[in-house]
């Protein structure tokens, strides 16, 4: 095993749009273990919008990266030393790790192991982790019923591709929006979404999602914000549920550039429940989701397209093209490979 050990660390703080500038990679040794320490190789990291989040200096749900230090992420990798009784050499474990060849792990702390391995190692960063159970705890907090209609932006995403499947599963009629036309015939073709309108093309959001779903949105699962939100407030029934999950096309935004959303008083007009959540909050459900998530992807019930970038020295580039819409799937890094 090679003694050095690549990481990418947050050089600067951006100030709306990231960049490349923002970034930095350095090497270095490979740190000693000490009592109770996991070494791990990173096999596949996870790149999610919330990490956008957590490069700015302001307190949030999760901590802020620090300047000059590696970044974190969701990580599959492969136990290389231990120093801890419950993990030995070569088992693959899940955790939050660098973003490096290799990270020590204090203590294990959060790290699990992956025992089932019948399903694509990324599902574990994707589907069957974070991004599928915040989709799980989304739609359940939407409270779909048979025949509702359930309307999910960003559909071919992470979260998205999950959330439009558990509406079918409950029998609604889903509809999505992504941001092309090959991102629209996956979420019809291959996941089974009612309807897709594609948000870059059609200017006229609220004609489309009165066409796509004419009667009417009784779940909106929100992943962008924005004028998508503000149709789907114009075009929700009465009673609706808003399920707030994340608004990505606010993120790289300051505040002056930020647009108002203008038509809140349809919640109250409408008699609607907008609700926000994070998916942390729900960590001792974990092993139900993962169970029930586990079930379908085997089944064939639900399916999962996953985006992977080669190489950690791309993680930076990967991760800005995320931020603009430029994945197609759950967007993931591989680092090594299993040995």
């Amino acid at each position: 095993m090679s003694n050095s050990n690549r990481q990418i660390i947050l050089k600067l703080r951006p100030f709306g749009r990231p960049t490349a500038k923002d970034f930095g990679m350095r090497t270095v040794p490979v740190a000693e273990l000490g009592e109770g320490d996991v070494l791990v190789r990173a096999l596949y990291m996870s790149l999610d919008p919330y990490m956008r989040g957590r490069m700015d200096d302001a307190k949030s749900y999760a901590a802020c990266f620090s300047l000059n230090e590696p970044m974190q992420a969701r990580v599959v990798g492969q136990v290389v030393r231990s120093e801890n009784g419950a993990f030995a050499a070569g088992q693959l474990v899940i955790g939050m790790l660098d973003w490096a060849d290799f990270s020590v792990v204090a203590g294990a702390k959060g790290l699990r192991v992956i025992d089932d391995q019948t399903v694509p190692l990324p599902y574990y960063l994707g589907a069957l982790g974070m991004p599928g159970m915040t989709a799980w705890i989304g739609m359940e907090i939407g409270a779909s019923k048979p025949g509702e209609t359930v309307f999910v932006s960003a559909a071919s995403g992470a979260v998205g591709q999950i959330a439009g499947q558990i509406g079918r599963l409950k029998g609604c009629h889903v509809v999505g929006s992504a941001g092309s036309d090959d991102k629209v015939n996956f979420i019809t073709s291959a996941l089974g979404f009612d309807a897709g309108i594609n948000h870059r093309t059609q200017s006229d959001l609220l004609a489309a999602l009165r066409e796509t779903a004419p009667n009417g949105l009784d779940v909106y699962f929100d992943n962008v914000g924005g004028r998508t939100l503000e149709a789907a407030l114009d075009h929700a029934n009465i009673g609706a549920r808003i399920v707030v999950c994340g608004m990505i096309s606010q993120y790289n935004l300051t505040r002056e550039e930020t647009p108002g959303v203008r038509n809140l008083t349809h919640i109250n007009r409408k008699r609607m429940r907008m609700e926000g959540f994070i998916v942390s909050d729900h960590v001792h459900r974990f092993d139900e989701f993962a169970a029930e998530m586990a079930g379908w992807l085997k089944s064939g019930a639900v399916k999962y397209r996953v985006d992977v970038t080669d190489g950690l020295e791309n993680a930076p580039a990967a991760f800005l093209s995320m931020l603009e819409g430029g994945n197609f799937g759950k967007q993931v890094v591989q680092i090594g490979s299993k040995v």
